[in-house]
């Protein structure tokens, strides 16, 4: 995404998500040829993104979608179409009996979840039913977003299958990537090879789960395609990818307002209608630094801002930023690669106002959703 705005700032309320409707049909291309090019299923981790406003530019190229929750599994179902594939670390009875009519294909965590379901699934034969494994292989540094740390809570480890019966069990899905490339995939891939090598070829499908960035320029799709084939046709199995951040990656952006700007201890400090905590909340928890269109790192540029959000809480900060001009009340600033994450973590933190939704074709703006009031007491009782 370039530091070239295609629309006018002042075009939409503060703040505001601005989805790039031409991007997520380039992202969706891109999907679309991997899919066809290496056979397998490619759904939408609705996780990363659930503008349901969006779905018909990316529904022509994808499978379906895959759900966290009896939540994302309507939405799946209802907004998007084909294919609803769910997995979550554990369910309710009341959450898996709707489920059943909802989903093509369930996940468990555990043995224990499978066991205590399976008199209940093995009524529904058309739901195919797969186990989460654990290969305990994982190259993402951030503990927070390692599945594979010592002691995990996700899946089962080969040691933990040793011997159980799986009658009833179709699938394995593994997920343990995270914005990460297809060389991370495929030494992934031998070491799921290397712990289940032998359940693999007694299943009908594999599901990798999400976290490649295939819609990236620098991500080698060849090697995902090569990677895919080869578990094909080694294992006779159906591969299923389920991206959320290669969908909307570089397809957003978060429009905000400068409302005051201020010192501090020789500090310049710059505060926004926005917020890291309410509505970045990753910048805190990764954690990172997202790009600020016309901006530069700190000292690059002649004047220098920590920009802040609007909340109470005190690490409510964005990052230190420099402009070629002067920050002033009114200003509008803009962050880039919004789309995904940021729109479903939002929260009303503060009761502060949550961002106005826009979807931008190219040509036209429009406006989808603004929160106001009742948005905020409704969701608290």
């Amino acid at each position: 995404m370039s530091d070239a705005l295609p629309f006018d700032v002042l075009s939409v309320p503060s703040p505001c998500f601005v989805v790039d409707g031409n991007q997520l049909r380039e992202n969706g291309k891109i999907l679309d040829g991997v899919r066809k090019a290496s056979g397998a299923k490619i759904i939408l981790a609705l996780k990363a993104f659930a503008m349901h406003p969006g779905f018909p530019l990316l529904r022509p190229f994808l499978n379906g979608t895959t759900a966290s929750s009896l939540n994302e599994a309507l939405l799946g179902k209802l907004e998007f179409g084909g294919e609803v594939h769910t997995y979550a670390v554990a369910y309710s009875d009341a959450d898996f009996s709707r489920l059943l009519k909802i989903s093509g294909h369930i996940s468990f965590n555990s043995l224990a979840q499978w066991q205590h379901f399976k008199s209940v699934a093995m009524a529904r034969p058309d739901v195919k039913y797969g186990l989460r494994i654990n290969p305990q292989y994982s190259e993402v540094e951030v503990d927070l977003y390692n599945p594979c740390i010592p002691g995990s809570r996700f899946g089962m480890t080969a040691d933990d299958l040793a011997g159980a019966d799986l009658s009833g069990i179709t699938g394995l899905h593994s997920h343990t990537l995270c914005e990460q490339g297809s060389d991370v995939l495929a030494r992934t891939v031998a070491r799921i090879e290397e712990k289940f090598g032998d359940l693999l070829h007694q299943m009908e499908w594999l599901n990798l789960g999400g976290g490649h960035h295939i819609t990236k320029p620098d991500y080698d799709r060849e090697l995902l395609i090569r990677t895919v084939k080869h578990l094909r046709e080694t294992y006779n199995l159906e591969v299923i990818l389920e991206p959320g951040e290669a969908n909307a990656v570089d397809a957003g952006w978060l429009v905000t307002e400068v409302l005051d700007v201020f010192e501090s201890q020789g500090i310049q400090h710059a505060i926004l209608d926005a917020s890291a905590t309410a509505h970045m909340p990753d910048v805190l928890e990764m954690p990172y630094r997202p790009h600020v269109l016309g901006s530069g790192e700190a000292g690059e540029k002649t004047y220098n801002y920590k920009l802040g959000g609007i909340t109470c809480l005190a690490g409510d900060r964005i990052g230190d930023y420099s402009f070629d001009q002067p920050l002033k009340r009114g200003d509008r600033l803009v962050f880039t690669d919004m789309a995904i994450y940021s729109m479903v973590k939002t929260s009303h933190f503060n009761g502060v106002a949550h961002p106005a939704i826009a979807l931008w074709d190219g040509e036209q703006m429009k406006v989808t959703r603004e929160f106001g009031y009742a948005a905020f007491r409704d969701r608290l009782g």
